[in-house]
C-alpha cells in the first residue's frame, strides 16, 4: 500500500520545525527515523496531511556522554549508540536494550527519541528510560519543559507530548559506580516484538546488599510498568537463592498483565516472573565487578 496525500516540509532548522508544528498541530507528523511511521503510513493506519522531516536540522543529532550523563539528540541512531565501546561501560542496560531492538537494518535508521516518542508499551527502550529517571527535553515554539520518563508515557503509543511539541533530547544521569543493570526480553523470534521485557537495575551497598532496585517491564501493562513491590522485596537482601524465588512467586501471584492476540495473560504472568528472577540472578553473579 502508499501512504494518502500529505505535505512534505524539510526544515533546516529547530525553529522551522517548531514553528511548523505550531501551525499545523494535530495535522502534522514528525519523521525521524521513520521505521514505525512509515509503516503506519503506508497501511494507512494514520493520514497526516503535513510530514514534518526533521534529518536535515544538524543541531538535533549526535549524543554526549559526560561524568553527569548521557545526553542524547532526537536524531541519534539506535545502532550509533549500540556502537559505542564508552555507552556500553557506562549503561550496560541500555546497550542490552538496544540489541534486542528489532534488526540490525531497522537500527540503523531508527532513533531513540523517535522510539521514545512512539511510546510503543512493548519497546524496549521506553522501560530503560524509566529504569534510569530519564528526563525528556521537550520544545514547542513557545516554551521548554522537561518531563521524566515516568510521566512521559500515557498509554499505550501515546505520549505526554502535545501536538505542537518535539521531543529534542532525552537526558539519562550518569549510573553508580556500585549499579548494575541487565535487559531481557521474550519473543517468538529474533527480532520479533516482544512478549514481555524487563529492566532490572540494582545498587550492591558496602553491606554487600541490594540498597536500590528497580524493576520495570515492558509489554504486560498500556505503559511500561514499574513493580513497587519487587523492588521493596528484594531491597537489602543479598539476592540469595531464597530471594530470586521469592520475587519470582511474587510476581507470578499480583502481576495482572494484559492479553492480546500473541499470547495470554496467564502466560505473561508466568515468564514475567522468571525473566525479573534471571535478572536479579544476573546481578548477583556482576556483584564482584562492581567497587562493593
Amino acid at each position: 500500500m502508499k501512504p494518502s496525500r500529505f505535505v512534505y516540509h524539510a526544515p533546516m532548522e529547530l525553529e522551522q520545525v517548531l514553528e511548523l508544528l505550531s501551525e499545523y498541530g494535530d495535522e502534522a507528523k514528525v519523521l525521524a527515523g521513520g521505521q514505525s511511521l512509515m509503516p503506519m503510513l503506508n497501511f494507512r493506519l494514520i493520514s497526516p496531511a503535513h510530514l514534518i522531516d526533521i534529518n536535515r536540522v544538524s543541531e538535533l543529532g549526535g549524543y554526549s556522554l559526560s561524568d553527569s550523563g548521557l545526553n542524547i539528540g532526537a536524531l541519534a541512531r539506535q545502532r550509533e549508540l549500540e556502537l559505542s565501546p564508552e555507552v556500553e561501560l557506562a549503561y550496560p542496560v541500555l546497550h542490552e536494550g538496544l540489541t534486542n531492538v528489532a534488526h540490525v537494518q531497522i537500527r540503523n535508521r531508527g532513533t531513540i527519541c523517535g522510539s521514545l516518542a512512539h511510546a510503543d508499551s512493548a519497546a524496549e527502550l521506553p522501560a530503560i528510560m524509566v529504569a534510569l529517571d530519564a528526563v525528556m527535553n521537550v520544545r514547542s515554539k513557545k516554551a521548554r519543559r522537561t518531563i521524566p520518563a515516568e510521566e512521559f508515557f500515557t498509554f499505550h503509543m501515546t505520549s505526554a507530548l502535545n501536538s505542537d511539541e518535539l521531543l529534542v533530547s532525552v537526558e539519562l544521569p550518569r549510573m553508580g559506580a556500585n549499579t548494575v543493570g541487565v535487559f531481557d526480553e521474550i519473543t517468538r523470534r529474533k527480532g520479533d516484538f516482544a512478549l514481555v521485557g524487563a529492566a532490572v537495575l540494582g545498587t550492591w551497598g558496602s553491606d554487600g546488599k541490594i540498597s536500590d532496585c528497580r524493576i520495570v517491564c515492558s509489554g504486560v501493562a498500556p505503559t511500561p510498568l514499574r513493580l513497587r513491590e519487587a523492588e521493596r522485596y528484594v531491597s537489602g537482601t543479598d539476592l540469595s537463592q531464597e530471594v530470586l524465588v521469592g520475587v519470582q512467586q511474587l510476581v507470578t501471584e499480583s502481576l495482572e498483565p494484559t492479553e492480546d492476540i500473541h499470547t495470554s495473560a496467564q502466560y505473561r504472568k508466568k515468564v514475567t516472573g522468571v525473566i525479573i528472577r534471571r535478572g536479579l540472578a544476573r546481578l548477583a553473579d556482576q556483584r564482584s565487578t562492581t567497587h562493593v
